[in-house]
């Protein structure tokens, strides 16, 4: 029963939204399995069109990041751009905090997650990376503004 009850756990998506693989650079050799390497994805705001996050983030190879078993370093880099028009009415609406992306950074009890703030008073999106775990996170983070309607 408790085997059923983990694999429905580990089944349910993990993503608030999705992340596009740009591209990766390996970084660390590894003799059995694929690389360590550094991955760029690209995520953008499901409720603010027009705004595209771009994060990077260490990936564990070897025999256990092939399967799926590795924990990845709680590392991670982001840069926010506005590729696109922003409604600036529809943002004193959006719920701030917010998850925009959320994904497993270790089987179970690690996930890095892409948080965004609406600062009203200076009107910028910001957005927050960092990692956690159900017990202990890291305090390493990110952040990047997006400035809305500044001319």
């Amino acid at each position: 029963m408790r085997r059923a009850i983990l694999a429905l756990l580990l089944m349910l998506p993990a993503a608030a939204g999705k992340a596009e693989d740009i591209g990766s650079v390996g970084y660390r050799f590894q003799w059995f399995g694929p690389n360590d390497r550094i991955v760029i994805e690209a995520i953008d705001d499901p409720d603010v069109p027009g705004v595209t996050c771009y994060m990077s983030r260490a990936r564990t190879g070897g025999i256990k990041g092939a399967l799926g078993l590795a924990e990845d370093p709680p590392y991670a880099s982001i840069a926010c751009r506005q590729v696109g028009p922003i409604d600036a009415s529809r943002l004193d609406k959006l719920e701030s905090p917010h998850e925009v992306f959320s994904e497993r950074a270790s089987l179970i009890f690690k996930t890095t997650q892409v948080v965004r703030f609406w600062d009203a008073r200076r009107r910028a999106l910001v957005y927050l990376t960092y990692t956690d775990r159900i017990i202990e996170g890291s305090p390493q983070n990110s952040i990047s503004v997006v400035p809305v309607g500044v001319k």
